[in-house]
C-alpha cells in the first residue's frame, strides 16, 4: 500500500513539474537558474519517500563563481537528494538526443542544460571541448558524475577523467559532493532514515595542465572517499537512533 501511494505522488508530481515547468521556464527560457530551481523541488520529494534528508553547504558556496561540481552517482534517488544541493548558475551536461524526449526532454533544455553533439567534432574537439567552451562563454558551473555509472552499493567507483579535463581546461575549480548512502530505501518502508549530502571545499586547478588530471582526479577521489565513509557512519546512527 505504501508503494502505491509513492507512485501515484511521483505521478502526479512529476506530470506536475514536466508540464506546468515547461510553462514557468518559458518566461526566461535557457536561463541557467531554473536548475536550481527545480533541483530543490525534486529534493523536496525526498519526504514522499520516508528520507529524512539534511544538505550541508559550506558559507559562501553559493558565491563561488563557475566551478565543476562533481559527485556520486548511486541509483535514480539521486533525483530527489543530491539535486538539492545544485548551487546558482549550475547546469549539467546531456545528449542532444534528450531533448526529443516527451516533456522531460523539453524540460531539460528549457532549463538551461548543456546539450552535446558528440557525433559532430566540427563545432568543437571532442565531448570536453564543448563542456568547456560552454562554461566560458555562459559563465556557468556544470554538474558532471566522474564514475560514469550507478555504483548500486559497490561505494565509490573509479573515476573517469572527463570532469578533470573540463575543469583544468576552462580554469576553474573542483568542487566535490557526497552523498551518504541511498541503498537502504525501500518503497513500502514509511521510515527510509537519515541521507546526509554535503559539499566539500573545493580544489584549485590553478597551475594545472592536463598532465595533471590523474592527480587531480585521484585526490578528489580520496577527499570523497574519506567523507563517504564518514558521512555514511554518521547517517547509520542517526537513523538507528
Amino acid at each position: 500500500m505504501i508503494f502505491v501511494l509513492r507512485m501515484i505522488a511521483v505521478a502526479i508530481f512529476a506530470f506536475v513539474m514536466f508540464v506546468f515547468g515547461c510553462g514557468y521556464c518559458l518566461l526566461s527560457p535557457r536561463n541557467p537558474k531554473h536548475v536550481r530551481t527545480f533541483g530543490r523541488l525534486f529534493s523536496k520529494m525526498s519526504r514522499v519517500f520516508g528520507i529524512k534528508l539534511e544538505i550541508r553547504v559550506p558559507e559562501g558556496a553559493d558565491r563561488a563563481g563557475p566551478s565543476v561540481y562533481i559527485a556520486n552517482h548511486q541509483n535514480n534517488y539521486d533525483l530527489f537528494t543530491v539535486a538539492g544541493a545544485v548551487m546558482p548558475r549550475t547546469v549539467t551536461v546531456g545528449k542532444k538526443s534528450l531533448v526529443w524526449l516527451p516533456l522531460f526532454g523539453q524540460l531539460y533544455w528549457l532549463t538551461g542544460n548543456i546539450l552535446i553533439d558528440r557525433a559532430n567534432r566540427a563545432k568543437a574537439v571532442g565531448t570536453i571541448g564543448q563542456v568547456v567552451e560552454k562554461i566560458k562563454q555562459r559563465k556557468v558551473s556544470v554538474w558532471m558524475f566522474p564514475e560514469g555509472t550507478r555504483s548500486r552499493g559497490r561505494g565509490l567507483l573509479p573515476f573517469k577523467t572527463g570532469a578533470f579535463h573540463a575543469a583544468i581546461g576552462a580554469a576553474v575549480p573542483v568542487v566535490p559532493i557526497v552523498c551518504s548512502s541511498t541503498e537502504h530505501v525501500k518503497l513500502n518502508r514509511w521510515n527510509n532514515g537519515v541521507v546526509i549530502v554535503e559539499i566539500l571545499p573545493p580544489v584549485s586547478t590553478e597551475g594545472l595542465t592536463k598532465e595533471d588530471v590523474r592527480e587531480l582526479s585521484e585526490r578528489c577521489r580520496s577527499m570523497m572517499e574519506q567523507k563517504l565513509s564518514d558521512i555514511n557512519a554518521e547517517a547509520a546512527r542517526r537513523s538507528a537512533a
